[in-house]
């Protein structure tokens, strides 16, 4: 049974995209089975990933108003070992289109959990809101991982996404636990990065990663190019990072992690 993990924050700007387009691309170049969903009506992690976003006929659009199968908007090995669930601004209309039906929470769940045991890992990249999309996201993962930029507003906005996962827990999905908290655009030469990791350190009761993912002109440059870190510039200090990163998710269950 592969591993669904969905990365989401409601804030916008803090890697997301970012962490799902280069944790999926890492954990297939170890050989795992990778499928990386978008579910962000931006479809950044799309073209992040190659695929030009309005070029595509089935996206995550139609599959979740049941205008397409599964197969149809599936595009295997984007890159070796991972496949993806596209994208675009459709979705955007899928939170109105959806009211009404029933058990709408749980279209995405039903989708995966065909295609699940294909797959080591599921890798969803979620909206930076908290909508219907977002609650798809949840019902559908076991766990969720949060990035988190370096930076003072940090916290804010973040004991509002533990309160819907906690809301989610009680009422959709009681296994859905939170995987971690990952910081990202991490500037070593200032204060402000150290003492945000400190601060959410001391705040928040979350078991957080130990890779820290640093500020790096590599890794904002690779999405304009549709390649991930790791094939863009696999010796930049960006690839490194998401490398550990994906080690540590591969390893988080092998040991205890504090």
């Amino acid at each position: 049974m592969g591993r669904i993990i969905a990365v989401a924050n409601q804030k916008g700007g803090v890697g997301k995209s970012t962490t799902a387009i280069n944790l999926s691309a890492c954990l297939a170049e170890m050989g795992q089975k990778v499928l990386t969903v978008d579910i962000d009506p931006q479809g950044n992690t799309t073209s992040g990933l190659g695929i030009d976003k309005m070029g595509v006929e089935a996206t995550l659009y139609e599959l979740l108003l049941d205008e397409c199968e599964l197969s149809d908007c599936m595009i295997e090995n984007v890159i070796e070992n991972l496949s993806l669930i596209p994208s675009n601004v459709n979705l955007s209309g899928a939170e109105i289109e959806l009211i009404g039906i029933e058990n709408k929470e749980f279209l995405l769940k039903n989708q995966i959990d065909r295609v699940r045991d294909q797959f080591d890992f599921i890798i969803m990249d979620c909206p930076p809101s908290l909508s219907i999309l977002t609650i798809n996201a949840m019902t559908t993962a076991g766990s969720i991982l949060v990035p988190i930029q370096c930076e003072y507003y940090a916290l804010e906005g973040l004991t509002q996404l533990i309160h819907t996962i906690e809301l989610v827990q009680e009422r959709l999905n009681p296994e859905l636990e939170i995987e971690g908290v990952v910081f990202t655009m991490y500037d070593a030469r200032t204060n402000l990065s150290l003492q945000v990791v400190e601060n959410v350190k001391n705040n928040l009761q979350q078991s957080i990663y130990k890779t820290i993912i640093p500020r790096n002109v590599r890794l904002a440059e690779a999405p304009s190019h549709g390649l991930p870190i790791n094939l863009y510039d696999s010796r930049s200090a960006g690839a490194e990072s998401y490398r550990l990163l994906a080690e540590e998710v591969l390893h988080r269950e092998d040991e205890e992690w504090q």
